[in-house]
């Protein structure tokens, strides 16, 4: 909880992060250059770069360590030659989106939830996302005022949580997500939201005033499920966004995927654990990594996984120990490791 003596920061100012969107860097031999790394451009690829296009915040880039081509953050984000090579066993559709499809958008895989592709936007193309290769274009749920996704929940009554993701939910403007809201309200059957973004993190002034009286009025308890990788992406613009969330009423829980030359040792587990606790976040999962095609140079073992789990464990109270799951396509839930 947030202490009382303690003053809440002023949320952003409203619209503000839509200009901060459009600054992205786009040009990886832009991002290099900020670095200091311009002469340092070994394994980047253009190729990578038209396939999955480059975008990274400013913020996020400032958090960077300047003249460190191993930089954790600068990893997730700059295209690699390793990406266009091949690899056995790993595909366009990782976790089994299109089997489970129920809908324009709408994803039924667990019992009682219905997982809602909001949109294809992302604010931060993270070179290892299980969706890169998602038919967005035609499978948003956002399409046509929500009308054939609340139909859908409205229609079952077993669903009671409603799961909005991405791309990233919350590029979509307010508006547009009170829009959903108000018609998914009618439905009398749900009683929890969750929404799982990774935008309080790379353009935390998408946390404004506008968004977080929106967050106020839900009837529902809300979840907010983070997506941060390293102790590296917080500061204290996070922070400040993160304590909005709260004071809105959103249980904050992190999930983060293990990546090699991220976050492949007990060190930066901890870390991360640790920081996203000092931000009132919980650690919720750390995913084995989804086997999509491009981002095999970034899988960490079975083994070495569970070694740096109980590694983990043995360090931290438990409250700060992620589940260590893998999605296997089929399954009634994230299989534990």
């Amino acid at each position: 909880m947030i202490p009382a003596a303690i003053p809440l920061p002023h949320p952003a100012a409203d619209g503000q992060w839509r200009q901060i969107w459009r600054d992205a860097v786009r040009d990886p031999r832009e991002l290099l250059e900020l670095l200091g790394l311009r002469d340092i451009a070994t394994g980047m690829s253009q190729d990578a770069a038209h396939a999955f296009a480059l975008r990274v915040p400013r913020g996020f880039v400032a958090r960077m360590r300047h003249g460190d081509p191993a930089d954790p953050l600068l990893r997730q984000v700059l295209p690699l030659d390793a990406e266009c090579h091949p690899m056995e066993g790993f595909g366009i559709d990782a976790v089994g989106d299109g089997p489970a499809r129920a809908g324009q958008g709408v994803i039924r895989k667990y019992r009682g939830r219905a997982l809602l592709v909001a949109t294809g936007s992302c604010a931060v193309n993270c070179r290892y996302c299980f969706r890169r290769h998602f038919p967005y274009a035609e499978e948003t749920a956002a399409a046509g005022q929500w009308h054939a996704a609340v139909a859908l929940i409205a229609a079952d009554p077993t669903i009671d949580e409603v799961i909005l993701s991405g791309g990233d939910p919350w590029s979509l403007s307010t508006p547009k997500l009170a829009e959903f809201t108000t018609a998914l309200v009618r439905v009398p059957h749900v009683r929890r939201l969750r929404i799982h973004t990774r935008l309080p993190v790379v353009i935390p002034e998408r946390i404004d005033g506008e968004l977080l009286q929106w967050l106020r009025n839900l009837p529902w308890p809300v979840t907010v499920v983070l997506h941060a990788n390293h102790a590296n992406e917080f500061d204290a613009s996070v922070d400040a966004a993160l304590a909005g969330l709260r004071a809105a009423g959103a249980m904050l829980l992190n999930q983060a995927v293990l990546l090699r030359g991220v976050n492949d040792s007990v060190d930066a587990l901890a870390a991360l654990s640790e920081r996203g606790h000092r931000a009132g976040v919980l650690p919720y999962y750390l995913h084995q990594l989804d086997r999509v095609q491009g981002a095999a140079h970034f899988e960490v073992d079975d083994a070495t996984a569970c070694s740096l789990h109980r590694e983990l464990a043995a360090r931290l109270s438990g409250y700060l120990v992620p589940r260590l799951v893998r999605e296997v396509p089929g399954d009634p839930g994230k299989r534990p490791l």
